[in-house]
C-alpha cells in the first residue's frame, strides 16, 4: 500500500459535557496539527498516490471551515462533544467528499482510504481511518 501525508493546523474553542472531561467542561482552546494520509494499492500513471499540491489545498480548505471557530456555536456541532476523535472523523469525511467530487483530480479516483490524525500535543493524538 502506498501513501502520502499532508499537514496543516487547526485552532478551535470548545467545551465538553460530562464529568469524564473534568475542567475541559468549561470553554477552552485547542490547537491541533492535522495530518491527512491518502492511500492506494498502486501508483497512478504518473507514479504518484495523489497530487500533493491538490491534497494540501483540499486539506487547507476543510481545515479553514473549522479554524478559529467556537465549535459550541457551530450549528453542525450542536449538542456534540467535539472530541479529538470526533473531529478527526469530521475532517476525514469532508476530505472524502472532496475526493468524490473530483477536488483532488482524476488521479484520486484510485484512492482507497484516508486517515486523519489530530495531534493534541507531542504526546497525545487521535486518528480516524476510512475507506473511499
Amino acid at each position: 500500500m502506498f501513501s502520502i501525508t499532508v499537514r496543516d493546523h487547526l485552532m478551535i474553542a470548545h467545551s465538553f459535557r460530562g464529568e469524564v472531561f473534568g475542567p475541559a467542561q468549561r470553554l477552552h482552546g485547542a490547537t491541533f496539527l492535522v495530518d491527512a494520509t491518502f492511500r492506494r494499492p498502486e501508483l497512478d500513471d504518473d507514479n504518484i498516490v495523489v497530487d500533493i499540491g491538490l491534497a494540501t489545498q483540499e486539506l487547507g480548505a476543510v481545515v479553514s471551515e473549522l479554524n478559529y471557530r467556537n465549535l459550541d456555536s457551530e450549528p453542525d456541532f450542536k449538542d456534540t462533544n467535539t472530541s479529538t476523535e470526533f473531529l478527526a472523523k469530521v475532517i476525514a469525511d469532508r476530505l472524502a467528499a472532496r475526493v468524490h467530487v473530483g477536488g483532488l483530480g482524476e488521479g484520486a479516483r484510485g484512492l482507497t482510504g484516508i486517515t486523519v490524525t489530530l495531534h493534541e500535543s507531542h504526546i497525545a493524538w487521535a486518528s480516524y481511518e476510512r475507506a473511499l
